[in-house]
């Protein structure tokens, strides 16, 4: 975002400023005559909502609408009957730009407190890959060990992406927080005092024993309404999937224990005398293979066959939180020329698995490989130019993964441009 001074006579009262927004292009004017402002705003593919709270926090506007009063942290636990380190359950909701803390009562959680993000980055829809500026949806866990992050957000909670039905739809990316500040990319941003309210609970019931922290995140509160808007939505059925995880806790009151079956979210209830703990994901029957298989192979196959169970899609750029929008075309960068979801290896039945990952990876029986740039060809372990044991083995092959993915898009920008010129 950028703030242009006004074209006023009186230059030396106009405020200058300038904020670095990743996912939005913004341009603010700012006219200061009297004690009032007056603002334009352009916006591209960001929910106004979105800017309004980065505007607001960028003035020192702080804390945002609706925050509850952090002041009163203690009063506010006891006045629900809620003592600090009991275990406690998140919910964000990406469209309403919402952040819930459930803590524990007995055998049940109760809603303590809804808070407003600040910013979340990308559109509706869950994160594919590295760099795609997409924040995510599903299913997580944090630990002590997510806890514990060194540089900007010291006080923040690693999600854990990619958990284990992003790894085995062959999604990746790193470092995905619930953070401070008003800026992310991927993140949750909480601004610096909302975040230490949440850390405080969750530190604490962590110190009390809960070793797995359940972290809910979804597109859109996932009503029956809300969800019938969006039938004609690429990730229609991935969201029905994550209604049954959604309309669990509203039900029961209670975390499930979530599993990863057949290339779904599955949902089994607890018992109250097992405890608030839900445990981590755990994979079972083809998705277990699938990992397995997806572990041994090289970063260039993998690279491979994220890009195409991962392509452009068709997906809504936002929603407002009074009523649900229709999609647009938009990628995993936030941009144009969407397309349809591709096949999913897990749902074609059992014993398909291997012979259509093998179909995606250049792995023994796949179809001609003359379509995709050699760049993306599987190299073997052999063909590597350095130990893997190494970080900075690692690091060389990522930056070369996101080159090839370049090359790939670029590719294939090329040849669909060719095949439209031929028609």
């Amino acid at each position: 975002m950028t703030v242009e001074p006004s074209q006023s006579n009186r230059p030396g009262r106009h405020l200058a400023r300038l904020i670095y927004l990743r996912s939005a292009l913004v341009a603010i004017a700012v006219a200061s005559s009297t004690a009032a402002h007056a603002v334009t705003i352009e916006l591209k593919d960001v929910a106004s909502d979105r800017l309004e709270r980065q505007r607001d926090a960028a003035e020192g506007n702080l804390p945002l609408a609706g925050t509850p009063d952090l002041a009163q942290l203690n009063e506010r636990l006891a006045e629900k009957g809620l003592k600090a380190g009991s275990p406690v359950l998140l919910r964000a909701f990406k469209s309403e730009s919402e952040f819930e803390v459930w803590v524990r009562k007995d055998d049940a959680f109760v809603l303590f407190a809804t808070y407003p993000v600040c910013h979340w980055s990308g559109t509706l829809g869950p994160k594919l890959r590295e760099g795609d500026k997409q924040t995510p949806e599903g299913f997580y866990t944090v630990t002590r060990a997510q806890m514990r992050h060194v540089g900007r957000w010291p006080r923040s909670l690693n999600l854990g992406f990619p958990n284990v039905f992003d790894k085995v739809q062959a999604r990746n990316g790193s470092h995905i927080l619930v953070h401070g500040g008003c800026s992310s990319v991927g993140c949750f941003a909480m601004t610096n005092s909302v975040i230490e309210e949440i850390y405080g609970p969750t530190e604490q019931a962590v110190a009390g024993g809960q070793t797995f922290v359940p972290v809910h995140v979804f597109p859109f509160r996932l009503t029956d309404a809300n969800l019938a808007t969006q039938k004609d939505s690429p990730w229609y059925s991935f969201w029905s999937n994550l209604k049954e995880g959604h309309d669990f806790v509203e039900r029961t009151k209670r975390a499930p224990r979530v599993s990863v079956c057949e290339g779904r979210y599955k949902f089994q209830d607890t018992a109250p005398e097992e405890g608030a703990d839900p445990g981590p994901l755990v994979p079972c029957g083809e998705a277990r293979a699938a990992l397995d298989f997806l572990e041994r192979l090289p970063p260039a196959a993998l690279t491979r066959l994220s890009l195409q169970m991962n392509p452009t899609v068709s997906a809504p750029r936002s929603l407002s939180s009074s009523r649900l929008s229709k999609p647009s075309l938009v990628n995993s960068n936030g941009h144009g020329n969407g397309a349809t979801l591709p096949r999913n290896p897990l749902h074609n039945g059992p014993g398909r698995l291997g012979a259509n990952i093998a179909e995606a990876t250049g792995l023994p029986g796949e179809a001609p490989r003359e379509t995709h740039p050699r760049e993306l060809q599987p190299l073997m372990p052999h063909q590597l130019p350095c130990s893997m044991a190494l970080a900075s083995c690692r690091r060389f092959i990522a930056l070369q993964q996101q080159a090839a993915v370049k090359r790939f898009a670029s590719h294939g920008g090329r040849k669909s441009r060719q095949q439209h010129a031929q028609r």
